[in-house]
């Protein structure tokens, strides 16, 4: 059986499918985007947002436990949203770019 389309010609179908992302890179944005899925992760970027700050001051302001504020920057490292600076035994976080702050407003004003 042969799809029908409504809406949708050949033509467009072969336009929109040639431009999709790369699967590589749809796995990428997804694996970007689930960091902001998590509340205690956007409260940290939040934070860094405003300025760079080692763990206890983060686990201070947002009344969370050191470990798990040290278990959600070590995600967000891996995902190279946060960056650190070691300030002799502190290491001092901060955000990579500040791109992040301007991608978290953008979503709150989007609705």
């Amino acid at each position: 059986m042969q799809n029908k389309f409504l809406l949708l010609t050949e033509r467009n179908k072969r336009d929109i499918l040639g431009s999709l992302p790369a699967e590589s890179d749809i796995m990428k944005l997804a694996d970007y985007f689930q960091n902001f899925s998590d509340s205690t992760r956007i409260k940290i970027l939040s934070c860094l947002s405003m300025m760079n700050m080692c763990v206890n001051d983060l686990s201070t302001i947002l009344g969370i436990n050191q470990t798990t504020i040290s278990h959600q920057l070590k995600q967000l490292k891996d995902q190279n949203l946060v960056t650190y600076k070691r300030d002799g035994k502190i290491l001092v976080y901060g955000l990579t770019n500040s791109g992040i702050n301007d991608i978290m407003l953008y979503a709150i004003n989007a609705f």
